[in-house]
């Protein structure tokens, strides 16, 4: 057995996804025993073509599983307006040589948690429909994952996909119902959270130009989300998933996190994916959510140099 801790990343590549990714390959201390990829982003095809992508260009090769390709429920817009049609801004790089492995990401997911019971880190970038599926083939998941680490909501109501909703919560409402409802403590990075941890544009530019194949890669697919980001967010720059994988591999960078219930919200008419937090412990729920407030900023963008710069 390796001392590395295992690594298992669900997502759904996207812009987002690849920096978060980049960062995990440039971890030595964790090994990735897989990418499990759901729609999201960008629809199934595109998310499975973009990780096989990504490996190929970090010259890495984790085992690239396809699963689910829509939400449990509700058909769900994508967000191609921001990361191009195809999740890597419509740049046009030839596909990864590699193709995905026939087993499906849930049916991955629980036979993963099984080989590394007990060690398993478990980080969620997209929409949780893998992770739901796999729980409702088996509702022992959860016993076996070490740590379980998602992206997703708006803990005070302040989404970006509505009003109130975040992007990957509202994909899949339902997903994320059950697993909140199953997993004892989730360790959560919302959208809030991402929006205090910008980086200025200038210093992202500085990190692109650094002459690696890894930066000038991740700055061509990211060219028409960085563009789309200046003109309607101002001078700061962010990266969701990037924030939930610092997280992720550097918990002790945290410098504030709050526990508290959190439930989601399925059915109402202004309020459907919102991520609903009793502030006050005031339902008697037990707290199922460790909620990121506060991250060192300079770690941060330390992590984020150090893997644009890998190789």
């Amino acid at each position: 057995m390796t001392d590395k801790i295992p690594l298992l990343i669900d997502t759904d590549p996207g812009v987002d996804d690849a920096l978060a990714l980049l960062m995990a390959f440039n971890d030595p201390r964790h090994e990735i025993v897989g990418l499990t990829i759901a729609a999201g982003n960008v629809g199934l095809a595109h998310t499975v073509a973009n990780a096989l992508k990504l490996c190929e260009v970090a010259a890495v090769a984790p085992p690239v599983f396809a699963g689910c390709a829509a939400p449990l429920l509700h058909a769900a817009e994508d967000a191609g307006y921001v990361h191009g049609r195809d999740g890597f801004g419509d740049v046009g790089h030839p596909p990864a040589d590699r193709h995905a492995e026939t087993e499906h990401a849930a049916q991955a997911i629980l036979r993963l948690s099984h080989e590394h019971a007990g060690r398993l880190l478990l980080v969620a970038l997209g929409p949780l429909t893998n992770l739901a599926v796999a729980l409702k083939l088996d509702p022992t998941l959860p016993q076996r994952v070490a740590r379980l680490v998602v992206m997703g909501g708006a803990v005070t109501g302040r989404g970006n996909t509505s009003a109130v909703a975040e992007f990957n919560i509202g994909f899949d409402p339902e997903a994320a119902h059950i697993v909140f409802d199953a997993f004892a403590r989730v360790e959560l990075v919302d959208w809030e959270a991402v929006m205090e941890h910008g980086f200025r544009h200038a210093d992202v530019e500085r990190w692109l130009q650094c002459g690696s194949s890894r930066a000038g890669f991740y700055e061509s697919i990211s060219r028409r989300t960085r563009q789309w980001a200046a003109e309607r967010r101002g001078e700061r720059w962010h990266s969701a998933d990037a924030l939930a994988m610092a997280h992720a591999l550097h918990p002790d960078g945290a410098l504030e996190v709050a526990e508290r219930p959190l439930a989601i919200e399925l059915s109402g008419l202004h309020s459907r994916g919102a991520t609903v937090v009793d502030w006050q412990r005031r339902g008697g729920n037990p707290d199922n959510a460790a909620i990121l407030l506060r991250y060192d900023q300079a770690r941060f963008e330390g992590l984020i140099e150090a893997a644009l710069a890998a190789g």
